[in-house]
């Protein structure tokens, strides 16, 4: 599965951005589909996933109330919906595909595929 992320940027704090994801490839055999992030010097951390039969959500405690992960099943695209962004938001983000597991993982060693990441800045 090829993944493209679109939709990174500059904000202030407290404002929103809205990322986007588009796989293509062997899709059919993908169960669930994640949000990563990486901070300059940190490791990559878990932020949202979504199955991709059912829609069921899993979120990160450190986003909870404020993103929103949802899939369009007919376009086939992936979104993060991000609320009240603070300036520990700011990160490359990743798209992720899991065609293993069967339940809703946030280990990135359950993820096979990965976007390029595009960056999310927010500012004081």
């Amino acid at each position: 599965v090829q993944l493209v992320e679109s939709g990174g940027g500059s904000v202030q704090a407290g404002g929103s951005l809205r990322l986007s994801c588009a796989p293509s490839g062997r899709t059919g055999s993908r169960y669930n589909m994640g949000w990563f992030r990486q901070a300059p010097g940190k490791e990559r951390e878990f932020v949202a996933a979504i199955s991709w039969r059912s829609g069921g959500t899993r979120y990160a405690d450190s986003v909870k109330g404020r993103f929103t992960i949802s899939r369009d099943y007919a376009k086939n695209t992936l979104s993060l919906q991000m609320n009240s962004l603070q300036p520990e938001d700011t990160a490359v983000y990743y798209c992720a595909a899991d065609s293993r597991s069967l339940v809703l993982s946030g280990s990135k060693l359950t993820y096979d595929d990965w976007g390029q990441g595009t960056q999310v800045t927010v500012s004081p």
